[in-house]
């Protein structure tokens, strides 16, 4: 499976952005998606996971309220959209899909390439 992530950019505090994940396959709707982050010099860190049938959502406390990780599964995307953004937002954002509803990158199979998120002050 391979994962196109897109909609990054430079955006001021307080703005939105809605980042796209789109799998070269129509099979996105098998897989668990997340969406992690990792800004210069520190590590990757999990942002939202949903489940296949989008029963079930999770999104970290730092971003909490701000993002939500809608999918698609008949477009097969999944989104991350974010609102109230802050410098603390700015980050290389992956998707990323596996089998298990997980905030462990380690537990994710395939990745997207990154798409660039700069929010300035």
């Amino acid at each position: 499976v391979q994962l196109l992530a897109s909609g990054g950019g430079l955006v001021q505090a307080g703005g939105s952005l809605r980042l796209s994940c789109a799998a070269s396959l129509r099979t996105l709707g098998n897989y668990v998606m997340g969406w992690f982050r990792q800004a210069p010099g520190e590590e990757r860190e999990f942002v939202a996971v949903i489940s296949r049938s989008r029963s079930s959502t999770a999104v970290a406390d730092a971003v909490k309220g701000r993002f939500t990780i809608p999918r698609d599964n008949a477009k097969n995307s999944v989104y991350l959209q974010m609102i109230s953004l802050k410098p603390d937002d700015t980050a290389v954002y992956y998707c990323a899909a596996g089998q298990k509803f997980s905030t462990a990158a380690v537990e994710y199979d395939y990745w997207g390439q990154g798409t660039q998120v700069t929010v300035s002050s």
